[in-house]
């Protein structure tokens, strides 16, 4: 019943990994911290605009979708050009582990440290797990912290593979105004914006 039911949570796992292996597309973000854009207004013509991507989603669409954003909100405003002030691109990295049947909870970047690792449990959410001292990676020589404190033995899923994601967000106040834009090359037209990046947004896949 117990290699049933671990089975059963392993294959529901790949299936949601599966189903979230895709790039962020072009969408707002459902709240906080989402993936997806997102947008302050902070002034009458000034806006803060970000755009936060999964860990497939590369640095350059990241900061393409950031701009096409503000060049929408600039021409939904009555706008004609924008100029992007304190524009940056953060970059979250982290090492995460995931379950594997097959290689075990071995890692073989941190061989002989005790480091503690982030990673995302089906049932626990995000935890950090940690190396036993007697330098076998299994999570049923030791455990997991629970993020509280604590320590829980987990039986259905004591095999993790190790492996750094990074996630880009790229966020910048900008500026709108009407009229020819200004000859700096901060500013840009958002309806040629619209016009030569349109082709490479990607929007969220249609619900059937």
């Amino acid at each position: 019943m117990a290699f049933r039911l671990k089975t059963l949570m392993i294959t529901g796992a790949a299936a949601l990994l599966a189903a979230c292996a895709t790039a962020t597309p072009y969408q707002a973000a459902e709240k906080s911290g989402a993936y997806g854009f997102d947008q302050q207004q902070i002034e009458s013509n000034r806006f803060s605009v970000s755009f936060s991507g999964n860990s497939l989603t590369e640095r350059e669409t990241v900061e393409t979708y950031m701009l096409y954003r503000a060049a929408e909100l600039a021409i939904n405003n009555g706008y004609d050009y924008f100029t992007v002030a304190d524009a940056a691109t953060d970059a979250d990295k982290r090492v995460i582990a995931s379950p594997s049947p097959f290689s075990g909870f071995r890692d073989p970047y941190y061989r002989g440290f005790s480091p503690r690792y982030d990673f995302y449990h089906p049932r626990f959410g995000w935890r950090s797990a940690y190396r036993h001292r007697s330098g076998f990676n299994r999570a049923r020589r030791g455990g997991f912290y629970s993020g509280l404190g604590g320590r829980f033995y987990d039986p259905l899923f004591d095999d993790f593979d190790y492996r750094e994601v990074t996630r880009f967000k790229a966020n910048a106040q900008v500026l709108m105004g009407r009229g020819p834009k200004p000859d700096d090359v901060k500013s840009f037209n958002a309806r040629e914006v619209l016009t030569n990046l349109g082709p490479k947004v990607v929007y969220p896949a249609e619900k059937s």
